[in-house]
């Protein structure tokens, strides 16, 4: 990865995937090729038969040779019918199974992915991948797989039956196809770069949208509306060159192979006749060979379409399968499980891609059960130090530690037991409430639903809903309001029951009454285990056990609220900034 792009596989690494899709149902790949060749071996019989009905009729058998292997000919075209719509029912039964593998695979791989892989990469390209990348991999498993499978058995066969019937109009007929084999190779070292190229510029443009759509209020306020347009255009500009790109390729390939199956066909039949002339081939041989060739031509104009459509799906496929060169955590090989829930800080630094460090030297131990305010102005550093503490980001230097374990690389699933970090940004999912709320914990009863609503202040508006916890929400049904959302995801917390949790400005979408409300009843429903709150509002500090300073990404002042207020430091002034100057009180 570069600059917070998602990877993308080699392609020994999407060679490997696609032989352990194809060995995932290995049965019925194993029937679609049996069923395509026997297709295959029934639509050779016609030109060899009418081969034998020419020269039959030339040597006098007269139309006894024709009534003899007409039928046989008509037998012959209906089994090759059927086999082939059976060879098809059953490819697209495999490549529909197959894509609800890599449909799930993609599912697991993106809910594994760490939360900075893909904060630095940004959700366009995630989507495109999860979007249109799967839905092209997912067209040629379901149709460009099968296609290929039946057209290229026919054209293996087809090639083969005229050495049969002669071995040097065959090797006239191969030598016409010279030119496929140069344009081919000419394509296909060129198209995955394109392709790959034309997918990363899809998802430029996908981010942009997305972004812009997002922070359409932002746009507006600040009078940004032109530096999106450009910025926009930009992408389009550059999507739209890489398209035209693997058009251009498109261009100098198929005509080429148009022309060149007329090669191999015009070939045989002039030197055939030229041959025939001195006696060295039959007149059904050459007959039998031209229609081969011309029989050839179908499945194998479909074979380099599918070549084709498959350098556009391989690079799709090669940016799904890219998830799993994702490390699913930051490396947790040889870490014992904590020992305990207290929590270490120990000289920790740390810095952005290329920035300036945002954390220097922090030393902090958050005792079990603790309950700890950090406060500081915009830009201390707050927001870092609690993507630290929950393992969402390494520290450049030092160490963070739960239980003696560094936090970063805990399993992910045991990391969650562990330390959960509840921010502002929040999330409603298309479903019910039910839904919504089962996310933390799939197996809760509506007893344990309706006492984490109580919990957060959300049972009374739940209530009122039209169908209680069985209510739709996000598209198409009720549309939770940005206090509710964040009352549904402090929630899902509750239903979570991490020993440590970790609020980031997590209730700054409430009111004040409500969100000291809903703080008071996380601590209650909390109670014994650790709660860091990240917090503007001072009354959050009031009621911590300690209050941690935090100053240009140092934290210089630790202690109590009493006690901290009457050292007179930068928390004294804080403190009384906000209330004003008014005396202490809560």
């Amino acid at each position: 990865m570069s600059r917070g792009e998602l990877p993308v596989a080699e392609p020994t690494e999407v060679r490997r995937a696609a032989v352990a899709l194809v060995k995932a149902d290995g049965r019925a790949f194993a029937a679609v090729l049996a069923l395509n060749s026997l297709a295959a071996l029934a639509g050779l019989a016609g030109p060899w038969l009418l081969g034998r009905i020419i020269d039959g009729v030339r040597d006098g058998d007269g139309v006894s040779v024709v009534d003899r292997l007409a039928p046989v000919i008509l037998l012959c075209a209906v089994g090759q019918l059927l086999l082939a719509r059976w060879a098809r029912y059953v490819g697209h039964r495999f490549g529909e199974r197959t894509l609800a593998r890599v449909r799930e695979g993609f599912v697991d791989r993106a809910l594994a992915l760490p939360s900075s892989v893909v904060e630095r990469a940004g959700t366009g390209d995630l989507t495109a991948r999860g979007t249109a990348d799967v839905t092209v991999v997912g067209t040629t498993l379901r149709d460009a797989g099968p296609a290929l499978l039946v057209n290229g058995v026919q054209a293996v066969f087809v090639m083969a039956a005229v050495f049969l019937v002669d071995p040097l109009l065959g090797a006239l007929g191969l030598l016409g196809l010279a030119p496929i084999g140069f344009v081919l190779r000419w394509y296909l070292r060129r198209a995955r770069a394109g392709y790959l190229a034309e997918g990363a510029a899809v998802s430029d443009v996908a981010e942009i949208v997305a972004a812009t759509a997002a922070g359409a209020r932002t746009v507006e306020a600040f009078g940004l509306r032109q530096q999106r347009v450009r910025a926009s255009r930009e992408a389009l500009e550059t999507s739209r060159r890489a398209r035209f790109h693997t058009l251009f390729l498109r261009t100098v390939f198929f005509p080429v192979v148009e022309v060149s199956y007329a090669v191999p066909v015009a070939g045989v039949l002039l030197i055939g006749g030229v041959l025939h002339g001195r006696g060295v081939v039959s007149l059904g041989a050459v007959v039998s060979a031209a229609l081969y060739l011309l029989q050839l031509s179908g499945p194998l104009d479909e074979v380099l379409m599918r070549i084709e459509q498959l350098q556009s799906s391989g690079a799709s496929f090669a940016r799904v399968e890219g998830l799993a060169r994702v490390p699913r955590a930051a490396g947790h090989g040889g870490v014992p499980d904590p020992a305990g829930d207290r929590i270490d800080v120990t000289g920790v630094r740390y810095a952005y891609d290329g920035g300036a460090e945002v954390l220097r030297g922090v030393d902090l131990t958050v005792r079990p059960g603790e309950r700890l305010a950090v406060v500081g102005p915009s830009g201390a550093g707050k927001t870092t130090l609690s993507r630290l503490l929950a393992g969402v980001d390494a520290p450049t230097a030092g160490t963070v530690t739960v239980g003696g374990a560094p936090v970063a690389r805990l399993d992910p699933d045991l990391l969650r037991r562990q330390v959960v970090l509840v921010t502002q940004e929040h999330h409603v999912f298309l479903g019910s409430v039910r839904d919504n709320l089962r996310i933390a914990e799939p197996g809760a009863e509506d007893g344990a639903l309706w006492a984490a609503l109580t919990a957060v202040g959300a049972d009374t508006w739940v209530r009122e809903l039209p169908e209680g916890l069985d209510t739709g929400l996000g598209h198409g049904g009720c549309a939770p309001d940005g206090s509710q959302a964040q009352q549904l995801a402090l929630a899902r917390v509750v239903l979570a029951d991490p020993h440590t949790l970790i609020l980031d400005e997590a209730t700054a979408l409430l009111d004040p009454t409500t969100a000291r409300h809903t703080e008071r009843a996380l601590a209650a429903v909390l109670a014994g285990r650790t709660v860091i709150a990240i917090a503007h509002r001072l009354h959050t500090a009031h009621d911590a056990d300690r209050v941690a300073v935090m100053e240009d990404g140092r934290l210089t002042e630790l202690g109590t609220h009493e006690t901290l207020v009457a050292a007179g430091g930068a928390y004294a002034a804080l403190w009384h900034s906000w209330h004003g100057g008014r005396p202490d009180r809560p």
